[in-house]
């Protein structure tokens, strides 16, 4: 039976007891209980039939009569089942007295024992650490904590000085930088400038599907097999001519054509996305021809234009070597027709980006050169025997330059770097990372740590699969599995190691993320963000002590048995 319908009309009908009481009389029980939990009686609705003071009738919408005399009692009870009378208000206001008497009471005995001549000084408060005191000032143990960390570090680098001296030398930098000692020739530059032919194939796909010359679906094809071409060019060329590569070459081939791969997947689907809105509206239907340079002159202008506001650019008056090539150059992943621009160059401000990155280069190659490259080699032995104590130790040893050299990397990468590449192109969007330093669980962190490539990952990858109907948690599954690869191209190709661990590392970060919420729930945000940050701390160097024991291996076999242990 359904809920009574309490915005019926009021009509006169007969008495219940001459037709339809014993159907009321059986259901009586059940109309209550629905009174009282139908979503429709809110307290408005109940308050106004509490103060009815006629006996007319109410009808459900099966033309039931609902007599409200019978349910006078469910009608004075209000949200909590408490009787709305006299007695039970006097009641609810005896108790309230009856709390304000004890506070009264509390305060005047606390005023009488200030006033006691033997000076009492002690008051009921809560210790500071005690979560029930509200004390949250903590900044004193945060400056200990630093402070403390700091001459670890400086104990651990005087360590490391003392052990192995001065192994900075810039000239090494340059030679490793430039790949002088590795590799034959410039294939690395070559490869790099083979990757136009792919951008001049995907504009020239994108003008012939504007102007209608190449079908939609043949387009498509030639724009996805041209992406795939671009992501395993560099994987076969470096396979079959590894020798003709230096590691710094391989590794800047590897990331140029990832991203490439990125902005162009991006370049495609948006114009895609243009095509769909402003011509594709029935795909069967032969549209009228319009030209170029109709749209230029503004054939598909909609009215007048405010002169101050500067026009917009239009679909397809984007597709052009100076704005693919724009795009291509600039700090984003996603593509847009019009770009938020600046109205000007901030010298000062592009100075001192500048000035950061050459800094920063400096200083991470020395961290690389001075600290990370013995402790890394130091764990060959121990990681190769499989000594666990040893090989903890080596982990632990080496997780506090690696964090240092990737937390320079961020701030090197991130913000200095993108900025100023931002500020030479008038690129407005600077939101490159958000706090991820404040992540509760690993979701926010992957979130928030690199915003270009997580808004590229939700717009052409994690919405399109959703909208394909899959469901949240497949799309952020695929979405890892797409990660994954990425960090295994990067590291495997250059290394020419062809290993998972970096795969794994990715995946792995899915029952991390389920961990991480379930601390965060139990034990609160704090243990949350502190699981963050272990991972981040130590998952790298086990990384990074994986990949340099199976790249000595697989290409030093024989300094395996020669290399010797230092403590």
């Amino acid at each position: 039976m359904e809920l009574p319908n309490y915005h019926a009309t009021m009509t006169t009908t007969k008495d219940p007891q001459e037709k339809g009481a014993p159907k009321i009389e059986h259901e009586r029980n059940g109309l209550m209980k629905r009174l009282r939990r139908s979503a429709s009686a809110t307290e408005h609705n109940l308050s106004n039939l509490r103060n009815r003071k006629s006996t007319q009738n109410l009808f459900d919408q099966h033309g039931n009569p609902i007599d409200l005399r019978q349910y006078r009692k469910v009608l004075d009870k209000d949200e909590n089942g408490n009787g709305t009378n006299g007695s039970e208000k006097k009641t609810r206001y005896r108790r309230t007295q009856s709390v304000t008497r004890a506070e009264e009471i509390s305060t005047k005995e606390e005023k009488q024992r200030k006033a006691q001549p033997g000076r009492p000084i002690h008051r009921p408060r809560d210790s500071l650490f005690s979560w029930s005191s509200g004390f949250t000032n903590f900044t004193g143990l945060v400056n200990w904590g630093f402070l403390l960390l700091c001459i670890g570090g400086l104990r651990l680098g005087l360590e490391n000085l003392l052990k192995y001296g001065i192994r900075i030398n810039p000239l090494d930098w340059f030679f490793f930088i430039s790949g002088r000692n590795e590799g034959e020739g410039h294939n690395a530059l070559i490869l790099i400038i083979f990757s136009l032919v792919h951008i001049s194939l995907c504009l020239a796909v994108e003008k012939g599907l504007a102007m209608e010359i190449i079908a939609e679906g043949l387009g498509i094809f030639i724009q996805i097999v041209n992406i795939i071409v671009l992501v395993c060019l560099p994987v076969v060329i470096i396979h079959l001519k590894g020798h003709a590569f230096s590691l710094m070459g391989a590794s800047t081939v590897c990331f140029f054509y990832s991203i490439l791969f990125l902005k162009i997947w991006s370049y495609v689907q948006t114009n895609m996305w243009c095509r769909q809105t402003y011509y594709q509206k029935n795909p069967r239907e032969r549209r009228p021809s319009i030209t170029l340079a109709e749209l230029k002159n503004g054939h598909l202008d909609g009215g007048d234009e405010d002169e101050d506001i500067s026009k917009l650019v239009q679909y397809p008056d984007n597709l052009s070597y100076r704005d693919l090539l724009y795009f291509l150059c600039a700090p984003t992943l996603c593509y847009e027709l019009n770009f938020p621009r600046t109205s000007r160059v901030r010298k000062r401000f592009l100075l001192k980006r500048l000035l950061e990155v050459m800094i920063g280069v400096h200083v991470v190659m020395a961290l690389f050169q001075q600290w990370i490259i013995p402790s890394v080699r130091n764990s060959l032995i121990p990681f190769s025997n499989m000594d666990v104590a040893l090989a903890t130790e080596r982990l632990l040893k080496l997780a506090l330059p690696n964090h240092l050299v990737w937390l320079c990397f961020f701030y090197l990468m991130f913000h200095s770097f993108l900025n100023a590449v931002g500020e030479l192109l008038n690129f407005a969007d600077r939101n490159f990372y958000c706090d991820w330093w404040n992540a509760i669980n690993i979701d926010t962190f992957w979130r928030t740590w690199n915003m270009p490539v997580h808004r590229w990952c939700v717009r052409h990858l994690y919405i399109p699969v959703v909208q394909m109907g899959y469901s949240s948690r497949q799309a952020s599954t695929i979405v890892f599995l797409f990660s994954a690869f990425f960090h295994e191209y990067l590291v495997s190709v250059p290394l020419q190691t062809y290993k998972i661990w970096a795969f794994m590392g990715m995946m792995g970060q899915i029952p991390l993320s389920a961990v991480s919420k379930y601390i965060e729930r139990r034990l609160g945000p704090r243990m949350g963000n502190i699981l963050v940050w272990a991972s981040i701390i130590l998952g790298q160097p086990l990384c990074i002590m994986a990949y340099y024991h199976d790249y000595v291996v697989t290409h030093f076999q024989n300094s395996l048995n020669g290399t010797e242990y230092e403590s």
